[in-house]
């Protein structure tokens, strides 16, 4: 270790996070990074998107979990992490800013900085970390290169970046082929392949502005949790940066907890070597290291190597802004496509994912099989839900619920976001109309006309109550014909909105239990839109349907022909149903009211009242509801 800037520096080491929005091309540059370091062998079969490992992530193209990774050149290390670029997952940035010194701030060379890129950047450089301005996909016929250079600075300026981390050096790259250079001239060239790239260019510039970890000298060991992992073999992994010190194996050690202190032995020390953890009998200061032996240790916690040394400020990330009630499942469905479990076991389950999702919170409700679970946004807790089906497990979950506040005042406030929506100019209308019945307030607009940094598209924000937000997505994507782009961010308290229209339709709901019949549908289809196919199983209190009507409609599904040996006069014609509306999950999170509950299982999604019997319930909505 040498001393640089009077603090004392692990020089062989560079600790650095991958931080831009949704699909800017993060996680494929990292597959290039680990290639083009030699992590893999030449023989080795190595998947697209390697660092997308779970199968929730693959699937929606997006990263949920942080994760770490490592490369070698030469003697220097560099621990990289790939952070998730959706707000929902927020409580993900702001831990792991803590065990990194620089950024990759990856911008999309068409799109340009977008929210999440402003969400991210904002945690990072409230944390004074460096930055490397990475401009990729400048291989695209829409790029406009310079107008993104100059949106990003301007970014900056908006951020209150200081002096130091405006004048961030600028790297061209086109992730998908593997190749950047520093040098805008070279760009035209090598997408013409006359010349030849690679991410040399990325790999110089990291060791040149990333600074190397600090170490603070004179501290025994001492490090902060910032990630949890298991393994089978050796229980609950603490993952962290080590901030001062070393650790050997079978070491005798301190947890400095929330609660309470107690020591245990160091059974296990990993570090990254690529993407696999290899084990290690020391660990030394600066690194980004695993250690195992505490089932106890929970994210936020300091390691020390004694009482002396003191504990690290514990990881804060901001407050939930949405609540939802999960529940047993009760429906007399129940354990027949997955395991009803136990209240007992279900609040188990959900303590386990609190404790590795800082920005989840947990709370016990007045009933014993209900139990309240506080996020950040829809996607967050329509993710945990898909996980947990996919793991076997039977439950209900409640309408999302807005988290209110007070001002000094005592006058009510909401949580408020920005969302900012990019689409075909011929949508603005819609999109407008839709946004300002939601309380939305349009704050700014861009494009429009026929220039070509986007012919035909513009660029929308809207401050809007997060409450206005749920599940207006989708209708957004609809109303741009799928050619929209939607992104929010949480921008603090606001004064409370008001009464927000939601669903002005009633229910169709299955008077008993059975199977649906097709002659029985086709008999309500005029009553409204029809959530379920022939030969599906029901029971008392299902929704079926979604009614023309703002009243809920008690119908029976289940009425078959009646079979005669007269023959009828008309000659026997094949009849279908006209149409039906598969409901997704994110589309039964945003449709239910207070009163209705989502019965989630392994195979299906269904909709219910939360009371059964027909004859317990109004069928108006002013009574149901209050």
């Amino acid at each position: 270790m040498t001393t640089s800037n009077t603090v004392a520096r692990a020089e062989n080491l560079r600790n650095v996070s991958i931080i831009a929005h949704v699909d800017h091309g993060k996680t494929t540059l990292v597959d290039h990074l680990l290639r083009q370091a030699g992590t893999f062998a030449s023989h080795q079969k190595v998947d697209d998107r390697v660092m997308d490992s779970g199968d929730l992530e693959r699937e929606r193209g997006i990263t949920i979990l942080a994760k770490n990774t490592s490369v070698r050149l030469g003697d220097m290390k560099i621990n990289i992490v790939d952070t998730p670029g959706h707000a929902d997952f927020g409580g993900e940035v702001e831990r792991i800013m803590g065990m990194v010194d620089g950024c990759l701030l990856l911008v999309d060379a068409a799109e340009g900085p977008l929210p999440q890129t402003r969400f991210v950047l904002k945690k990072a450089l409230a944390q004074g970390k460096n930055m490397i301005l990475v401009i990729n996909k400048v291989d695209r016929p829409d790029a406009r290169i310079k107008e993104v250079v100059d949106m990003t600075y301007d970014l900056f300026f908006d951020l209150g970046a200081n002096e130091e981390q405006i004048e961030f050096p600028i790297v061209y790259a086109c992730a998908r082929a593997g190749w950047c250079t520093t040098n805008r001239d070279d760009v035209e060239k090598l997408i013409a392949g006359e010349m030849k790239g690679d991410l040399k260019p990325l790999f110089d510039q990291i060791i040149k502005t990333v600074l190397p970890p600090p170490v603070n000298e004179g501290t025994d060991f001492q490090m902060l949790i910032s990630n949890l992992s298991y393994s089978d073999y050796v229980g609950r992994l603490a993952i962290g940066r080590i901030m001062a010190g070393k650790i050997k194996r079978n070491q005798r050690i301190l947890r400095r907890g929330a609660d309470k202190d107690y020591s245990f032995n160091a059974t296990r020390l990993y570090t990254y070597e690529g993407l696999k953890m290899s084990e290690v009998e020391e660990l030394t200061a600066g690194d980004i290291g695993v250690v195992a032996g505490n089932e106890e240790i929970e994210i936020g916690d300091t390691i020390t190597g004694d009482e002396k040394t003191p504990a690290l400020p514990r990881i804060v990330v901001e407050k939930p802004t949405l609540g939802m009630i999960f529940s047993v499942n009760t429906s007399p469905l129940s354990g027949k496509e997955g395991e009803a479990i136990q209240s007992r076991k279900f609040r188990e389950r959900l303590l386990k994912e609190v404790r590795t999702n800082v920005a989840l919170r947990f709370e016990e409700t007045a009933q014993n099989d209900q139990f309240r679970v506080l996020g950040r946004g829809e996607l967050q807790f329509a993710i945990l839900i898909e996980q947990m089906r996919r793991e076997g497990f039977e439950f209900m979950i409640g309408k999302p619920t807005v988290l209110y506040g007070t001002d000094e005042n005592g006058n009510k406030t909401e949580p408020m976001e920005r969302a900012v929506l990019d689409m075909p100019e011929s949508a603005t209308g819609d999109v407008t109309s839709m946004f300002q019945t939601r309380k939305g307030i349009l704050t700014k607009y861009e494009g429009g006309g026929s220039s070509e940094s986007g012919a035909g598209r513009v660029r929308l924000e809207f401050d809007i109550p997060t409450r206005g937000l749920l599940g207006i997505r989708s209708r957004f994507l609809t109303a741009t014909r799928g050619e929209g782009l939607f992104s929010t961010y949480v921008i603090g308290y606001g004064p409370y909105q008001g009464m927000l229209a939601h669903r002005n339709n009633g229910a169709m709901i299955s008077d008993r239990a059975g199977e649906t019949v097709e002659y029985g549908l086709m008999g309500l289809e005029e009553r409204g839109v029809m959530f379920l196919g022939p030969g599906v199983p029901v029971y008392e209190g299902m929704i079926i349907g979604e009614h023309a009507k703002d009243n809920d409609l008690n119908v029976n599904p289940c009425r078959e022909k009646k079979l005669t040996n007269i023959r009828s006069a008309g000659a026997e014609f094949l009849v279908t149903l006209a149409g039906i509306r598969k409901m997704s999950l994110e589309q039964c999170i945003e449709w239910i009211d207070e009163d209705e509950w989502i019965e989630v299982t392994p195979k299906s999604i269904r909709l219910r009242k939360k009371i059964l019997p027909q004859n317990q319930r109004s069928v108006k909505r002013e009574e149901r509801m209050s």
